[in-house]
Parts: C-alpha cells; sequence; structure tokens
C-alpha cells in the first residue's frame, strides 16, 4: 500500500468500522487535476446503495475537516464486487482457490499481468498457478489484483 494510500486508510477506517461496516480498499486515482478517491466497504450482509450514501456522507465530512487530498476529487463509495480488487495479504488468503488477475508495477519474465489460480500467500509473496507454474509476486510488487468471478451454467 502506497504512503498516501496507507494516510487515507488510517483516517477513514475508524469511521467505516463504526458504522459497522470493512474498509475493504481505497483506490486514489489522479487524473490531471481532478482525482478520484474511491473507498470499497464491505459486510457480511452485503452493500446497498444506502450504506454507501451513509459512508459517503460521514467520510466527505471528514475528509473535508482533515484536507488530505490537495486539489479537486471526487468521492466514491462502493462495494468490492464479484471482481473485488485485493489489497492486502489477508486478502490474497481469503481468497484462495479462486482465479485472480494481477498487473504488476514493473515487468516479470517480460510482462505485467498475470491471470491464474490464487495458491495462496507465503510470508509476503503471494503464489499464483498459471498454466501449470507457479509464482511467487511480492505484494508490493503488485499494482492491482482482482478476483476473476465464475459465473456457473
Amino acid at each position: 500500500m502506497a504512503t498516501k494510500d496507507a494516510a487515507l486508510h488510517a483516517l477513514i477506517d475508524p469511521v467505516v468500522t463504526a458504522m459497522g461496516f470493512e474498509l475493504w480498499g481505497i483506490d486514489h486515482l489522479s487524473q490531471g487535476k481532478h482525482s478520484r478517491l474511491v473507498i470499497y466497504i464491505d459486510h457480511e450482509d452485503g452493500i446497498n446503495v444506502d450504506d454507501c450514501a451513509d459512508i459517503s456522507r460521514q467520510v466527505s465530512a471528514l475528509l473535508d475537516v482533515e484536507d488530505p487530498i490537495h486539489g479537486e476529487y471526487r468521492l466514491e463509495v462502493s462495494s468490492p464486487g464479484m471482481d473485488r480488487p485485493l489489497f492486502t495479504l489477508d486478502q490474497f488468503s481469503r481468497y484462495r482457490g479462486h482465479e485472480v488477475a494481477l498487473k504488476l508495477r514493473a515487468p516479470f519474465e517480460g510482462r505485467r499481468k498475470f491471470q491464474g489460480l490464487l495458491a495462496g500467500v507465503e510470508g509476503d509473496e503471494v503464489l499464483l498457478q498459471v498454466d501449470g507454474e507457479e509464482y511467487c509476486f511480492p505484494v508490493d510488487g503488485i499494482d492491482q489484483a482482482r478476483v476473476v468471478p465464475r459465473f456457473e451454467d
């Protein structure tokens, strides 16, 4: 987790937790003068639009007071969804046995994108089985990771 995202996570997590939800993760995407802050929340009973609106109001008030983001930004609160992003080693562990798509920060063996079966976590590395081979990727080297949804016929 980048330092800025870690600071935002530390600021926002107590608010989300106090409201009875899990802060799944944060994406802070800079887009020129404007940026977008996406907050993913989760709950064992699921997430609905009202939950997102309630969290948005509380977090927006906090961000207005603390002002951790310079310039204009758009705040979005969302469920992680079926193709949920994975941010932490704990989340990777929870989705062991699922298919995952990874994008690395730097190329490994000439490529940055990998998709395969999440075999687990070992230390600070994510184990991914791709075409019969197992790869170990340090979690800090992963730029993005998402669960690939499966739909049964």
